[in-house]
């Protein structure tokens, strides 16, 4: 017989733990991270040079150089998996004074992920930046492992009910401890990737960058996931207390 105390623990802990997950899900899966706000084109010559960055950022090859250029000057956001520029719908789009954008998007394959990051953008005989290279893999595989870790610790905490079992909770409240730590680690090497990013890179004149709401709730999610895991490891803490403490009454 589990208390109600325990019981009610377990269901916040369960709803907390859904809401962070899906919170998680949605910053992985969209490319709202990093944004830049770039100043309007200004002439035909100006246009032709963003038209060709476009082209380049869409069908080019990967360098990151020109694709950090490209979201510079065309409102570009990046998020762990995705890269996306606004482009104008109109082809003679900057001789209106406010013309109809659109978004396109380009994906980061999974060997896109893994190619070295250089210490001059673009220079392959700059050398290796180790730094920048393992806080781009940490930042992409890190909270994978989190949703992994959820997984796992949903599905242990399935059993548990289906076995009618209160042991395991303390093993899945350290599980989602280790996730939300992921993911605030996720967040970390983010920013200091884009921070030494930025160090490396010249912004042209008038662009500035600022945190996107995927990155929020990437940021939410993690005392989330910790609060979860508080409220477990609590429960199941206190549960074992008591047991122990009757089984004492009823020998004695």
């Amino acid at each position: 017989m589990v208390d109600n105390r325990y019981a009610t623990a377990i269901v916040i802990g369960s709803v907390l733990s859904l809401l962070a997950t899906v919170y998680l899900s949605v910053a992985v899966g969209t490319q709202q991270w990093y944004q830049y706000c770039s100043p309007p084109a200004a002439g035909e010559g100006n246009a032709t040079e963003l038209r060709s960055l476009q082209e380049e950022f869409m069908e080019g090859d990967f360098d990151e150089k020109t694709y950090s250029d490209t979201l510079f000057r065309l409102n570009g956001t990046m998020g762990l998996w995705w890269r996306c520029v606004q482009v104008p719908t109109h082809s003679h789009w900057y001789k209106e004074p406010d013309p109809k954008m659109e978004t396109e998007c380009v994906s980061f394959t999974l060997l896109q992920q893994f190619i070295p990051k250089y210490k001059e953008p673009g220079n392959h005989n700059s050398g290796e930046d180790l730094l920048r290279t393992y806080l781009w893999r940490c930042q992409f595989l890190l909270p994978l492992v989190s949703l992994g870790l959820v997984l796992l610790g949903g599905l242990i905490g399935l059993c548990g009910c289906l076995c009618r079992s209160f042991t395991p909770t303390l093993g899945v409240g350290v599980l989602h401890l280790l996730a939300g730590m992921c993911t605030l680690a996720t967040v970390c090497c983010y920013l200091a990737g884009m921070d030494l990013l930025h160090r490396v890179s010249v912004l042209p004149e008038g662009v500035d960058g600022s945190l996107g709401w995927s990155l929020y709730l990437a940021l939410i999610s993690s005392p989330m996931h910790m609060m979860t895991a508080a409220l477990l490891v609590w429960a199941a803490r206190s549960h074992r207390q008591n047991y122990y403490r009757m089984t004492a009454y009823r020998v004695a």
